[in-house]
């Protein structure tokens, strides 16, 4: 059976304009979870408040709404939007481990809190008329948090449980605790989702000897660095020059579409120099690159940068086989 590849959620990086921009000019994603929305107060939702996760402008992949959210009274009605507009699933965010948001008992700030989680799941999921997923890690402090956390899940509908083998406070340090992920999946029924450090193909081989029962992966930072990544696990084989051709006539796209959408070329160059820190890691030199995309400061020159580097014979360092 070949694997099955979800995209992950990268705030700031994987909007709507990424991911349709990534599935016309490459392979072997299947379906992605979006950044997470905040929600709103009240019980209407303003429609451009959902312009990242519009149907129309997400045919080439599909997609999962998240939403962050540690109240199911302020849950419930952003996740009806979303069903209103035709999808069948939303996910909640347990993960985001950044402290501005898990200090405020919020994504993964609500991990060692039970009691609240259990609460959610009891006033959200009756209220709601589409399916729930979670995306979650092993802890906000402690790896054992999930442990009272995953029998208590399954008690609910949950569509499926994405981990992240982390604790919160751990960010994005350290090795995954794959010891910890194993005993997870003896403490839930439901259908889990690894995430966490797959960059080339032979992880997810090591992975999925190791957890047989896991059948799709979630991948973001390697699929920023390598975007040909998911092809590849999923067998195919690509030369170098054909992948900074590619990636040249990706990256073009990709920008173009930014310019038009974004409000002035300091957004711009942000947006650039934000994607620029993943893309670098394919090349060879690419981390001068990247220092030199950083110290950009206009637009124009921003692009000599870019096309002085393609012009001068740059070498694929990513995944090939």
């Amino acid at each position: 059976m070949r694997p099955e590849i979800c995209l992950a959620p990268l705030k700031g990086i994987t909007d709507a304009i990424f991911r349709t921009t990534y599935a016309e000019f490459f392979n072997g994603i299947d379906w992605a979870v979006t950044p997470f929305l905040t929600t709103v107060r009240g019980t209407r939702v303003k429609p451009s408040y959902l312009k990242q996760v519009l149907p129309e402008d997400n045919r080439l992949m599909p997609v999962v709404p998240q939403i962050m959210s540690k109240t199911a009274a302020n849950f419930t009605p952003l996740a009806q939007a979303l069903f209103d507009l035709g999808y069948e699933t939303v996910n909640w965010n347990l993960g985001c481990p950044y402290p501005m948001v898990a200090k405020k008992g919020r994504g993964s700030g609500l991990l060692s809190n039970p009691q609240a989680v259990q609460a959610f799941l009891d006033q959200a999921l009756p209220a709601m008329s589409g399916r729930l997923s979670v995306k979650m890690r092993l802890g906000r402090y402690r790896a054992e948090e999930i442990e009272s956390l995953l029998p208590m899940m399954d008690h609910y509908p949950i569509e499926s449980i994405t981990i992240h083998p982390r604790t919160g406070v751990q960010m994005y340090a350290g090795r995954p605790d794959l010891g910890a992920f194993e005993k997870c999946l003896t403490l839930t029924r439901h259908r889990v989702i690894y995430n966490g450090d797959i960059a080339c193909k032979s992880d997810v081989e090591r992975l999925q000897a190791r957890f047989p029962r896991i059948t799709t992966w979630m991948i973001g930072r390697g699929v920023m660095t390598d975007p040909f990544l998911p092809a590849i696990i999923k067998g195919e084989s690509l030369g170098g020059d054909v992948c900074v051709q590619q990636f040249f006539v990706f990256h073009q796209a990709l920008f173009s579409r930014y310019q038009a959408a974004l409000s002035g070329p300091s957004h711009l160059l942000n947006r650039m120099k934000g994607l620029w820190t993943f893309f670098c890691g394919g090349f060879k030199d690419g981390q001068n690159l990247r220092k030199r995309i950083h110290k950009t400061q206009k637009v124009a020159h921003y692009c000599e940068v870019v096309d002085h580097f393609f012009n001068g014979q740059p070498v694929w360092e990513g995944n090939l086989s």
